[in-house]
């Protein structure tokens, strides 16, 4: 999971929480809109914030040369991406990239891989899910892609 520039705490506390519990690593790209010592985060992510497999990157350009991650390896979404989150391949390795939750995701990083634009359909009644949300639904889809009969353990 990969988040450029998050700008709400809790949100990317409830993401670490939802990446614990999925055995997913958390990238966070700066600038973060929030301290990662803050009480808050922490308490988002309950007592599981210890347990984040967590990379915080100065910037997109350093995790893009250190984790290279080729073009079908990486999912952006958007709320205008081309493609439908049902429609995520499913590589062995893969990025979901998600943008900010006021400004969305940097043209630069969107033009950096044509072609790999997913979105998670809406009414026209509102503008956005929650990031948090946003981030559950593509993660949880992506894994039933890449493990269809992998039974998740209960407890």
């Amino acid at each position: 999971m990969v988040l450029i520039s998050p700008e709400i705490h809790w949100n990317t506390g409830n993401i670490g929480r939802t990446c614990v519990a999925t055995g997913s690593f958390l990238h966070l790209i700066k600038p973060l809109g929030f301290s990662l010592d803050s009480k808050k985060i922490k308490r988002a992510g309950l007592d599981y914030w210890q347990l984040v497999k967590l990379s915080v990157w100065e910037d997109f350009t350093g995790f893009q040369s250190k984790l290279a991650p080729g073009q079908d390896e990486v999912a952006i979404f958007s709320k205008t991406g081309a493609r439908p989150f049902w429609s995520l391949p499913s590589p062995a390795r893969q990025f979901l990239i998600f943008g900010s939750e006021t400004r969305g995701l940097p043209e630069n990083i969107v033009s950096r891989y044509p072609g790999t634009t997913y979105h998670i359909p809406i009414t026209k009644d509102i503008r956005s899910l929650n990031l948090s949300t946003a981030v559950g639904i593509a993660l949880y889809e992506s894994l039933r892609r890449a493990h269809p009969f992998h039974a998740w353990s209960i407890g």
